[in-house]
């Protein structure tokens, strides 16, 4: 069995993005999901929001208070950018730098949602998802967040 080609591959000043017409309809879709839950989620009350904006004073709830305040919206507007520039360029074959940081951090943000969500550890492995169970299909889509994700790292790294 070969490797599968890597997701994103730099190019002259760009990258070639090379995803399947199934992984761009995941990603669009996961994108979507990811947009709505941070327009209407709280960090307060939900913990996989909150783990994709973690307190930036943990032990200093009024100094956090204000940072929350002052920086909160930005750091909320920058991930919805990120959002935008994914669902902007699902479909293209070619990505700017600026595009594939996006990209990176959109993706990133997915596998804290999705992590969050499952409840995964260091130690949890694919037999803690063996066939049947109620969230394999959550946690596959996990592991291929983490190869997409790698993969962009690493043509972000080539010089």
């Amino acid at each position: 069995m070969s490797e599968p080609e890597a997701p994103l591959e730099r190019e002259g000043d760009g990258f070639a993005l090379r995803l399947s017409d199934g992984e761009r309809d995941l990603v669009r879709g996961l994108c979507g999901q990811l947009r709505e839950l941070l327009r209407e989620a709280d960090p307060v009350g939900d913990p996989t929001v909150a783990r994709l904006f973690p307190p930036a004073y943990p032990d200093d709830p009024l100094r956090n208070l204000d940072f929350e305040r002052t920086a909160g919206g930005g750091l909320l507007a920058g991930r919805l950018a990120a959002v935008d520039v994914v669902e902007t360029t699902v479909d293209a074959e070619r990505l700017s730098e600026a595009e594939a940081l996006a990209w990176l951090g959109s993706v990133n943000s997915l596998r804290l949602v999705l992590g969050t969500r499952l409840g995964l550890t260091e130690e949890t492995t694919e037999t803690d998802y063996p066939e049947g169970h109620a969230e394999r299909e959550a946690y596959g889509m996990y592991l291929y967040l983490t190869w997409l994700e790698a993969g962009i790292v690493e043509a972000l790294s080539v010089a």
